[in-house]
């Protein structure tokens, strides 16, 4: 059968009592895998709504009949081995056996690998038991051949790819050596190492820092802001320079750590970041002087490390015992998409304005729909701000802030430093006036 699991949310066969609220906004799938010598052994908890469109056995008024269910069972742990696929180096595996079962949903031994064993190889429950259709979970124990349990394993969840907006699946990962690691992985994170090499993480991450500046429109219409009045690379290197220096110190600080804690930062941030928009572009209206432009950049690119930050944060799970080079390899990637970006929009805005009438009315005109986009932006995530508990001033929160201000302070005296060394013309030494006489 292929693809059973596909078909539970996708078949027109699906019973007639089948609704859109049946299927919860949510659907998490468990996994623990732990390689053992010879062996891969993979645990499953599959919630009972991915397995309806399999009509397993019922009686009375929708609960399960666990008496005739043993089939179904089997037929649902061939589905969940075809649509979760385990891989060693490059080659897939097969299960060779597999254990299954129905548990009722207050069941809670999903918690540990040794709980979830005795559980799928204990008595199973009584046949008059009652459990709805769709309210309790499906356990399945796996077990692999591979070579060694110290080779590199990797996952790739295909469970109902037309709702991955909803789906998560919770992976612990027991290495032969090595502390347990955890994972939450979304229906699109795709495959996924177990436990990557060095060159695993970084090629990641640099395409996630790609990709991630290439997909995030306020980030874009800050760089859009800077181009605007500039559109030279070389007026630009200063300003560029002084975002990617800014926006890398709180980016790698951040993700090892470092930022207040408490739901109120990240739509602080977010608020601050549109805010950030508003303010270049109305500079670029107004015609303000450029020359002190650089610092404004370097100071909103503190800002817009933060937010790279919480996009990192969400995947830095995935970098194994290589954090530090997955930060640096994520930044990376963000500094690959900020250069096609610009290669882009520089040309482009260089073709506009000598094609166009007028070049402060070009300049007037794009500023001014940047700043409705990012006003609006403001407003929202401002709103969003004023519904969030700010938290009461404690010793912990005023020491991290004043450990940031005082770094920020750093940062800017030691930029403006560099920049005015570097921009200070030669001295030349006047020549002695040679007597007449």
């Amino acid at each position: 059968m292929a693809a059973v699991l596909l078909a539970v949310l996708l078949s027109v066969a699906c019973p007639p009592h089948l609704f859109a609220h049946d299927i919860p906004n949510e659907i998490v799938i468990q996994a623990i895998v732990k390689p053992e010598g010879n062996q891969l052994h993979v645990l499953l908890r599959l919630p009972l709504t991915l397995l309806i469109s399999l009509d397993f056995p019922k009686r009375g008024s929708g609960y399960l009949d666990l008496a005739y269910v043993e089939e179904a069972l089997q037929t649902s742990a061939a589905a969940a081995a075809n649509d979760i696929v385990l891989d060693e180096g490059e080659t897939q595996l097969s299960p060779a056996v597999s254990v299954a079962r129905i548990s009722l949903p207050s069941n809670q031994s999903f918690t540990s690998f040794d709980e979830a064993v005795a559980l799928l190889h204990g008595p199973k429950l009584p046949v008059e038991t009652n459990v709805f259709w769709n309210q309790g979970f499906f356990d399945v124990h796996l077990e692999y051949p591979i070579q060694s349990d110290r080779a590199n394993f990797s996952l790739d969840v295909r469970v109902a790819p037309g709702l991955r907006e909803r789906l998560q699946t919770i992976v612990r990962f027991m290495p032969a050596e090595g502390p347990m690691r955890m994972f939450a992985l979304s229906g699109s994170a795709g495959r996924v190492a177990l436990d990557p090499s060095w060159h695993q993480a970084a090629w990641r991450f640099v395409k996630s820092g790609f990709f991630h500046i290439l997909t995030g429109i306020d980030h874009l219409l800050f760089l859009l802001c800077l181009v605007i009045p500039l559109r030279c690379f070389r007026s630009l290197l200063w300003v560029v320079t002084a975002f990617t220096v800014a926006h890398s110190i709180t980016l790698i600080a951040s993700a090892l750590g470092t930022p207040p804690a408490g739901q109120w930062f990240s739509p602080l941030i977010e608020t601050l970041i549109a805010a950030s928009i508003v303010y270049m572009a109305l500079e670029n209206i107004m015609g303000t002087k450029l020359r002190r432009r650089w610092a404004i950049t370097f100071a909103f690119g503190l800002v817009h490390g933060f937010g790279f930050s919480f996009a990192l944060r969400e995947t830095l799970q995935l970098a194994g015992s290589h954090l530090v080079l997955s930060l640096l390899s994520f930044n990376i990637g963000v500094e690959l998409g900020q250069i096609v970006v610009l290669t882009v929009l520089v040309p482009a805005l260089t073709l506009l304005f000598r094609q166009s009438v007028g070049e402060r009315m070009v300049t007037v005109v794009l500023s001014l729909l940047v700043v409705h986009t990012a006003w609006h932006w403001m407003l929202e995530r401002g709103e969003q701000l004023g519904r969030t508990d700010w938290p009461v001033p404690d010793a912990a929160l005023v020491t991290t802030l004043s450990r940031w201000g005082l770094l920020f302070l750093l940062l800017g005296g030691a930029a403006w430093v560099v920049v005015q060394r570097w921009r200070r013309p030669a001295v030349e030494t006047p020549r002695a006036e040679e007597d007449p006489a």
